[in-house]
């Protein structure tokens, strides 16, 4: 059984690409406008904690998807270059943007016809508003799941969690999107890590 991850984008994409696009002193800048770098190294970045959890999370458990604006779903070690950054930092994460939506609807289409049927799709991000969840439930429908320990935990939270699970080897459960409890109280604080 394979277990696809479908990460969401780097929290404030926009404004930390522009940041990082006009940084003339950092290795990743020069890497982007030579030869390229991953994808999964540049949102890493752009969004420190969170995205990186869920980086180390989904490589350590299965297969990684970013969910790239503009592009639709990306494997996470492929590179990308300044002009791809800039384009993905001009879409809208917003299900009813057709920029946003159409790739992300064409790619997910494409990798659930090659899934296995014991096969599972884990979305790791926000499942508290539908701009993930609207486009992956119509295509993927009752095998999107989630981490059920996220609802109700903000993204720092969801991050160091996922980081503790993927340094101990510790999956977390999934649950069915659909009808599952996507809002939550706010869960205790996590120990602090040694």
């Amino acid at each position: 059984m394979l277990t696809v991850f479908l990460l969401s984008p780097a929290s404030c994409a926009g404004t930390r690409a522009q940041l990082l696009l006009k940084s003339q002193t950092s290795p990743l800048t020069a890497r982007l406008a030579n030869g390229g770098a991953p994808l999964g190294e540049v949102f890493t970045f752009m969004s420190s904690l969170y995205f990186r959890g869920k980086l180390a999370y989904a490589t350590r458990f299965g297969r990684a998807y970013v969910i790239a604006p503009g592009r639709g779903l990306l494997p996470a070690d492929v590179l990308i270059r300044v002009d791809d950054l800039r384009k993905m930092a001009t879409v809208p994460v917003d299900e009813a943007e057709p920029a946003f939506r159409e790739p992300l609807v064409r790619d997910a289409t494409a990798l659930h016809r090659g899934l296995a049927t014991d096969d599972r799709v884990v979305l790791l991000g926000s499942v508290a508003t539908d701009k993930y969840v609207g486009p992956l439930l119509d295509v993927f429908g009752d095998r999107l799941l989630f981490p059920a320990t996220f609802a109700g935990r903000g993204d720092m939270s969801r991050g160091g969690l996922l980081l503790r699970c993927a340094r101990t080897g510790t999956p977390l459960e999934y649950v069915a999107v659909r009808g599952a409890v996507r809002h939550g109280p706010k869960p205790p604080k996590l120990p602090r890590l040694r």
